[in-house]
């Protein structure tokens, strides 16, 4: 984080940190630089460091330093999706032969991405439960460059202890990258604990309304920051300026939304936890769940994320998801409104037959920003 926020609370820097008023009107809100190119002051000489907005946008730098300060990093990337950001990292970390410890439990796309895209080009993969310090020791081999965590992971909600896994990774010669979807920087700063990168689908709570695609990544080290730089502006996947201005709309609101989502997630656990119908709830919030004085001790709410399994197996699970109301039947999560969706189906079809196949009697809610009462009023009926 810059020396300027540095000593500011969260709430003000999601506000602030790059978001200078404009020099020429004073405008509060960065202005959507849509424009392609810039006018040079002779040859190679840049305003401002700006050529070609492939290379760097007025809109999007203020994105990025918001992003770092924010994780408390000092380099944040913008791309056009999670999946570019993850792209984007993989290449600049890896290559042929290099080997990649991977969670038990991860989003269907990050999987596909290992599993269809990064070992055609010679990266190996392995699997382990991140969960347990031992199984991730055992999983890394002399030519592991990466461990990978999702925490809360997706769907299943599971723990990473991330200071014990950023230990092992160091010790291996090896960089840890924790997804930090699921949290936000709000709830959980991973770099802080030892991460190496921090990854975001900006589509997801840091956007916040379920108007936009974007990823992003945050680190620490410089170094690694000016190659992250280097290939997201050789390979291209960068954020635009409206969205990138729709992402630095969203981050305003982050803590009071990631509060309010965190209260009905609660409440609702409660709630299918005493449910005759529902055989096992997953969230972190629970004083049952595995991971429940990891997540306490590394975050300062548990989310806005439920699982949840129901019994009667797979027709059961989908007959909830239809029956839902309020509760939208969709992909993706982190918006003011509630979805629900049937993962096996849908986010995580790509899993099936893998090690990271997701049970079939099983429900994913994204708790939205309503009143609790509704919201479980509509999970009831939809049980019935």
């Amino acid at each position: 984080m810059s020396d300027s926020h540095s000593s500011q609370s969260f709430e003000t820097v999601a506000i602030h940190a790059g978001n200078t008023a404009d020099p020429l009107t004073g405008a509060v809100v960065p202005p959507i630089y849509q424009v392609s190119t810039y006018k040079q002051d002779g040859v190679g000489g840049l305003r401002g460091g700006y050529e070609y907005s492939r290379s760097a946008n007025p809109t999007r730098t203020a994105l990025e330093e918001n992003l770092a300060a924010l994780e408390g990093g000092r380099r944040g990337l913008a791309f056009a999706s999670g999946l570019a950001a993850e792209d984007c990292l993989l290449r600049t970390l890896l290559g042929p032969g290099d080997h990649v410890v991977i969670p038990n439990d991860a989003y269907g796309g990050t999987f596909r991405l290992f599993d269809k895209v990064v070992s055609r080009w010679g990266v190996e993969w392995s699997v382990a439960d991140t969960s347990d310090p031992a199984s991730v020791r055992a999983a890394i081999t002399p030519r592991t460059k990466a461990v990978w965590v999702e925490t809360p992971s997706n769907p299943l909600l599971g723990i990473t202890d991330i200071e014990a896994t950023a230990q092992i990774a160091r010790e291996a010669g090896a960089r840890l990258v924790v997804d930090n979807t699921f949290a936000s920087p709000y709830l959980q700063q991973p770099l802080a604990l030892g991460a190496d990168v921090v990854v975001h689908s900006l589509t997801k709570y840091m956007g916040g309304h379920s108007d936009v695609v974007g990823g992003a990544l945050v680190v620490d080290d410089a170094d690694l920051g000016e190659e992250l730089a280097y290939h997201q502006n050789a390979m291209g996947a960068v954020a635009g300026p409206f969205d990138s201005w729709l992402v630095l709309r969203g981050v305003k609101t982050l803590a009071v939304r990631m509060d309010r989502h965190s209260e009905n997630a609660t409440r609702i656990a409660d709630m299918l936890t005493r449910h005759p119908r529902v055989t096992k709830v997953l969230y972190p919030g629970l004083d049952s769940h595995p991971g429940h004085e990891i997540a306490a001790k590394q975050m300062k709410a548990f989310g806005g994320m439920v699982s949840f399994q129901v019994e009667g197996g797979e027709a059961a699970a989908v007959a909830v998801c239809d029956r839902a109301k309020l509760f939208t039947l969709g992909e993706s999560l982190g918006g003011v409104e509630s979805l629900i969706e049937h993962p096996g189906r849908m986010t995580h079809a790509s899993t099936a037959g893998s090690a990271l196949e997701v049970p079939a009697d099983l429900v994913r809610l994204s708790v939205g920003i309503e009143s609790a009462d509704d919201l479980l009023a509509d999970l009831q009926q939809a049980l019935g």
